[in-house]
């Protein structure tokens, strides 16, 4: 069982009044950007630790419960200690850091005790020295009884750095940071403005996170300048989905009246779209909705690439449009459902319309269904060769 404690206690650099928790963060607050990562890793308890409750904050926890977790506010380890579960790993949170989904997964799959650390003391991810050679880097795990241990110390002691020192003394291991985490801007950071930078940061490492070549080259692009803009005026989980919609509508219209080219371009902007979207909800917690954006980038895929087949057909009068329309489809479709892990060079379902498009735009819409139907077969062996190794 995993859970998590989340430190809230400090108050903003710029903003005496609110927390540094409390600041916003990707279109949320950073605590439930916090909270999401954890609910990502598998916690299903969260503990927060405050000082004071200031509304932003009960909103904010408000919003996390939502997501299907047990939610508690304490203020001492003793509270902590009394509602943590007796046998749960706790991932620590430090007050006011920005990490990656990376970093979190690589400090929830240590054993208790752990502790996250780097070598370079100027970096703003060193939180406190741990010993001559580290320092924290902001993220633990530990046994409930490290919380029981500082329960039974003065309470004046500051509840996170004393907790720090209880783990190092037990002799918690040391994981080290990952450099992709680091230079996605992990660190701690209290003040507004420098928050939205790394907002901004952690938002383009997430759109990198996509390996595959249409991802890559095409819509993570895309996805770096729209996320932050999207984030920063909070736009609603509806948008993306809407927008993709007229687009695969306009697109289908399109090349239903021969406009067949014009069509798979104005698709490929609704699979950027909905790529887009996808993302945005993934880092507003909503795994929901990102995996049903994903669903419909293949089926708008498939959508575009048996229209355009449909059309060739029409204006040859012949079936070998749609013929190759329907084995690019087929394979494609068994590729998806083979669950083998794909190499780079496979195709995925958005890299089929993109392949299409520059044929079709040159009135050679067969010649780009051949080869796309040529990909799909050779990304379905590949596929089966990978599925005859595992087993």
């Amino acid at each position: 069982m995993l859970a998590g404690l989340i430190f809230a206690t400090e108050a903003a650099e710029d903003r005496a009044e609110a927390l540094a928790a409390t600041l916003p963060f990707g279109g949320m607050t950073l605590v439930e950007y916090q909270a999401r990562l954890l609910i990502g890793c598998g916690a299903g308890h969260i503990l927060i630790a405050v000082a004071r409750v200031t509304p932003a904050l009960l909103a904010a926890v408000n919003r996390i419960a939502r997501r299907g977790v047990a939610v508690d506010i304490v203020r001492s380890a003793e509270e902590a200690a009394a509602k943590a579960h007796p046998l749960a790993g706790i991932v620590v949170i430090a007050d006011a850091l920005v990490t990656t989904d990376q970093a979190m997964r690589a400090i929830a799959g240590a054993q208790p005790d752990a502790l996250m650390v780097t070598n370079d003391a100027t970096t703003p991810a060193a939180v406190e020295r741990v010993d001559a050679e580290h320092v924290w880097a902001g993220l633990a795990v530990l046994s409930p009884a490290r919380l029981k241990e500082l329960a039974a110390m003065p309470r004046e002691y500051d509840f996170q750095s004393t907790l720090l020192r209880v783990c190092v003394q037990g002799g918690a291991g040391l994981v080290q940071l990952p450099a992709s985490a680091r230079r996605a801007g992990h660190g701690v950071e209290r003040h507004v403005d420098a928050l939205a930078s790394r907002s901004n940061a952690v938002l383009a490492a997430l759109a990198n996170g996509r390996t595959d070549w249409p991802d890559r080259f095409v819509f993570t692009p895309v996805s770096r300048l729209a996320l932050p803009r999207l984030a920063a005026k909070g736009a609603p989980h509806w948008a993306a989905p809407a927008a993709a919609a007229l687009l695969a509508l306009l697109a289908l219209g399109l090349i239903g009246w021969g406009k067949t080219g014009a069509g798979l371009v104005t698709g490929i902007f609704g699979i950027a779209a909905l790529s887009t979207g996808s993302l945005l909800s993934w880092l507003r917690g909503d795994d929901r909705r990102a995996r049903a954006q994903e669903r419909a980038i293949a089926v708008l895929s498939a959508l575009l690439i048996l229209a355009s087949g449909i059309q060739a057909s029409v204006d040859t009068w012949t079936a070998t449009g749609l013929a190759l329309a329907l084995v690019t489809v087929a394979a494609a479709t068994m590729v998806e459902r083979s669950g083998a892990r794909p190499a780079r060079w496979w195709g995925s379902p958005s890299a089929y319309p993109l392949i299409l498009a520059p044929f079709a735009l040159l009135g050679l819409t067969g010649v780009g269904l051949a080869l796309t139907g040529l990909y799909a077969m050779v990304t379905l062996a590949g596929a089966v060769e990978k599925l005859r190794d595992r087993a």
